[in-house]
């Protein structure tokens, strides 16, 4: 039938289902006009009410008017509320013409194989071919809306927050009403001396803290499992184990043992101190001293991590290398420095690179340890042991800072997204990877 694909695309543009209902697919018809008819009882009332809350992050707030002589309250708008709402219409709109653009392209093609004499799909055989090639895509499709409202909606709700003033105490909904402020945010944090020496000092502890940790996690397990790995060791598996069970102690509970061992005031080492006759030392109460204890407490837990991950590599390195080194004439350091570092490098390269990374948000050790204490009278809100990470909890929780928090945040994506990315497109796994591909 000549015209077809026209006369169906043109009606499947003016109402979705149209199309496959002049394709005589009336199934797959019903189901997409029932999606357009819920989909306009939806945005008729409120896609203008919702996009344009979300530009205007509502009129007036929460305020007092006299009615017959009384002072009443009157609800204003929630700046938030509207943010949420409209971000929430705005991923419908979305999804609604993703599904609006496959309706008009199936229309269309439907309608060309009518043309061309083939014999068209039933609504049975489509659902018979869903257990086969599009069966994943329909399992998919779930933990994808998932994935959309659950995380993407979130993420982009908190770097919107970032270009508002939503923080205490002038700006909390819903008494007062939040605004759009642009980079201003951003620029505050950067040059105002009270939040940009904090950020700065922060961000240098948190480097300093991040490169630490990782490295001698990473060399302290290197070590013991070369320890382990060394020939005439024996009971190899009693050593492993004993070495794993910090690991598999619960770090919660580990972290409060360590917080209660290293109490200036009652703790256990500061009393075996005592009693030599030496003076007790401020573990978490001395800046210095309390960065080091973090990074020493941080090794007893990260080391038998490492330690696994590289047992497994030295395992798998052929014995031919080392006999090949030993020919040569190479000695024990040589053998370690031609093949096994190298080799262990190269296999563990990418977990390092996450390591660094969740080092920076290792928000669990500062917490439960030091609380990001000892206090810092030159910084806002934050203690010396702070990183970024608990530095941005503390501006949520405690001290209703969202903005500044979501600028935060961001930076701190920024930092590890651009580091994990260089660093691991400079390894030889990955340019390896590249090559064989």
């Amino acid at each position: 039938m000549k015209g077809q694909k026209v006369t169906a695309t043109i009606l499947s543009v003016l109402f979705m289902g149209l199309g496959q209902l002049f394709n005589k697919q009336f199934m797959k018809g019903i189901i997409l006009l029932v999606i357009e008819a819920a989909s306009l009882m939806y945005f008729i009332p409120n896609l203008v009410k919702d996009l344009s809350g979300i530009i205007t992050l509502g009129e007036q707030g929460t305020h007092f008017e006299k009615v017959n002589g009384m002072t009443v309250t009157v609800a204003g708008d929630h700046s938030i509320y509207l943010m949420i709402d409209g971000l929430i219409t705005l991923f419908l709109l979305l999804i609604v013409i993703v599904i609006y653009a496959i309706n008009i392209r199936d229309a269309y093609r439907t309608a060309a194989i009518i043309e061309s004499g083939q014999q068209i799909i039933s609504f049975k055989q489509t659902i018979k071919n869903m257990n086969g090639k599009s069966f994943p895509y329909i399992l998919l499709s779930v933990p994808m809306l998932g994935v959309l409202f659950l995380t993407i909606l979130p993420i982009i709700f908190m770097v919107m927050i970032a270009f508002t003033n939503y923080s205490m105490p002038n700006h909390i909904p819903p008494k007062s009403l939040v605004d759009w402020v642009g980079f201003q945010t951003f620029l505050d944090l950067l040059s105002l001396s009270s939040w940009s020496k904090t950020f700065f000092g922060v961000l240098t502890w948190t480097v300093i803290w991040a490169v630490l940790a990782t490295v001698t996690c990473y060399f302290g397990g290197l070590l013991v499992a070369l320890l382990i790995e060394q020939k005439g060791i024996r009971f190899k598996k009693l050593w492993r184990t004993i070495f794993i069970l910090p690991y598999a102690i619960p770090q919660l509970i580990s972290l409060l043992i360590m917080r209660n061992l290293f109490n200036g005031q009652f703790g256990p080492l500061n009393e075996y101190l005592a009693m030599f006759g030496l003076g007790k030392l401020p573990w978490l109460t001395d800046p210095t001293l309390a960065k080091a204890t973090a990074i020493f407490v941080n090794m007893w837990i990260g080391i038998p991590v490492s330690m696994v991950l590289i047992l497994g590599v030295l395992t798998a390195i052929p014995r031919d290398m080392y006999e090949a080194a030993e020919v040569d004439g190479a000695n024990a350091y040589q053998k370690f420095k031609i093949v096994t570092l190298p080799f262990v490098l190269f296999a563990t390269a990418p977990i390092l690179i996450t390591q660094f990374a969740g080092n920076i948000n290792n928000f669990n050790l500062i917490f439960l340890l030091t609380g990001g204490d000892p206090k810092n009278g030159s910084y806002q809100f934050a203690g010396s042991t702070d990183l970024l990470v608990t530095w941005l909890y503390k501006l949520t929780l405690n001290q209703s800072q969202y903005n500044m928090a979501s600028a935060i945040g961001i930076i701190i994506f920024i930092i590890i997204a651009t580091l994990s990315i260089v660093n691991y497109r400079r390894t030889k796994s990955f340019k390896e990877e590249d090559m064989i591909q």
